[in-house]
């Protein structure tokens, strides 16, 4: 955390250079700093996310895919990123950017969302538009992970969400994963654990990512949860991906190992109660993942891109 005096620091900076346009040059003048300094602390400010831009790109949909996706899965709605000549760059920022739309058009003042750890779930909060105008509370819903890049971590996740979105931050002070089974009892039968997994039961809404079973992307096995080996027989038994750290197979059942037990954070039946489940999924990799995500029933609103879209599709026609 950023100590008031060099927050300030950053923030008069980062003022000077992008609002009232001034040369770095000029504000190390002002400021008797070099320029090198200078620089220094502009890079430091977009680090601290003392700085957040927001590019809004021009976004088409699919809406061909989008019907499919509905009508396949049974989805309240898709959003589908048509693609264009620009082929994949900065698809997932601008799949992201259809996910923050359908947030800041969705929430209402009052409003409790509850968000989960990973990349596009960051995606999306960073996209959210700074000037929204409400005051949504957001619930941590899974525990953190310690080894987690910390801008990906849940708690960090609910803390930029809760500040964009003008409510209060709710964190789960739990580890994601608990050393066994019994250990996880105990972690949640302690009354602040107990009451924030309450709280994000509750939620009107939950962003959540899918995580494929990979070793070499997966956040069990950067986290140290799980080794390459045991990632191996998860996926010989039947294990495809994860939402919210719950592992499941390829036609959405819940993985039967102890695995799941052991996450602190809400399961697959808390969040297919909710009234409205957004995810946000893109990548070849990910397909079988995204497949049984889709068939768990846990997801009213799926964001994806159009190839991803079609691969899921394609994939759905095999028989299990």
């Amino acid at each position: 955390m950023l100590d008031d005096a060099t927050h300030d620091l950053l923030a008069q900076v980062a003022a000077l250079y992008y609002e009232d346009e001034l040369t770095q040059d000029a504000i190390a003048a002002e400021l008797g700093l070099s320029r090198v300094k200078v620089y220094r602390l502009l890079k430091q400010a977009r680090s601290e996310q003392v700085i957040q831009f927001t590019i809004n790109w021009p976004v088409q949909r699919a809406s061909e895919l989008e019907t499919r996706l509905c009508q396949r899965f049974g989805l309240r709605e898709a959003l589908v990123l048509r693609p264009d000549s620009s082929g994949h760059t900065h698809t997932l920022a601008r799949v992201a950017q259809l996910g923050a739309r359908f947030l800041e058009q969705n929430l209402r003042d009052g409003m409790t969302l509850t968000v989960c750890l990973g990349r596009s779930t960051y995606e999306v909060i960073h996209a959210v538009r700074p000037g929204f105008q409400g005051h949504v509370n957001v619930v941590q819903a899974v525990g953190s992970i310690s080894q987690a890049t910390p801008e990906l971590d849940s708690a960090s996740l609910t803390r930029e969400l809760a500040a964009k979105l003008g409510g209060v931050a709710h964190y789960l002070a739990a580890p994601m994963m608990a050393d066994s089974v019994a250990a996880a009892a105990v972690l949640r039968s302690q009354r602040d654990i107990q009451r924030a997994l309450q709280l994000a039961r509750t939620a009107s809404m939950a962003l959540v990512g899918v995580g494929n079973l990979d070793p070499a992307t997966s956040e069990f096995a950067r986290a140290g949860y799980l080794a390459a080996q045991e990632l191996a027989d998860i996926r010989a038994a039947g294990g495809v991906g994860d939402m919210a750290g719950q592992i499941f197979s390829a036609d959405g059942q819940a993985y039967d190992g102890e695995f799941n037990s052991r996450v602190i954070g809400l399961r697959l039946d808390d969040l297919r109660a909710m009234p409205a489940v957004m995810s946000i999924a893109i990548g070849a990799s990910k397909t079988q993942a995204i497949l049984g995500a889709l068939h768990t029933g846990v997801i009213d609103v799926f964001c994806t891109d159009g190839d991803t879209a079609a691969a899921v599709l394609a994939a759905a026609t095999q028989v299990f």
